[in-house]
Parts: C-alpha cells; structure tokens; sequence
C-alpha cells in the first residue's frame, strides 16, 4: 500500500461505507473495489456505444 492520508468524511458516509464492505476488508480496500467496478461499468458502457454506432451491430434483443 503506498503512502497513508486521511480523509474528512462524516460519519453518515463511514457507516454507509462500511455497508459496502466485506468481512475482512479495510476502508481502502472498499473503496478501491468500489472504484474498480465503476471503472469497469464506464469501459463496458464505452464499448457497447461504439458498437452501436457501427452499421452492422445488431443487438441480441433484435434477433
């Protein structure tokens, strides 16, 4: 892990954080996860709109 911050955040957010982690996993790791999937869904949603835009793409609900 590199350099260590800390990161005003209220309470309200902690808790709500800590929902979305798992047993075992640090604040850090939740977040990294977290951002991870968000990452993930934005290169995912990136290419489905290129493939849209090309002619010959034809989506598996129309056949």
């Amino acid at each position: 892990m590199g350099e260590i911050t800390t990161i005003p955040i209220s309470k309200d957010v902690r808790d709500r954080l800590q929902q979305y982690g798992m047993e075992g996993e640090t604040y850090n790791d939740i977040l990294k996860r977290l951002m991870d999937e968000a990452d993930y869904e934005t290169f995912m949603e990136r290419q489905y709109k290129k493939l849209e835009e090309k002619e010959k793409f034809v989506s598996l609900d129309e056949i």
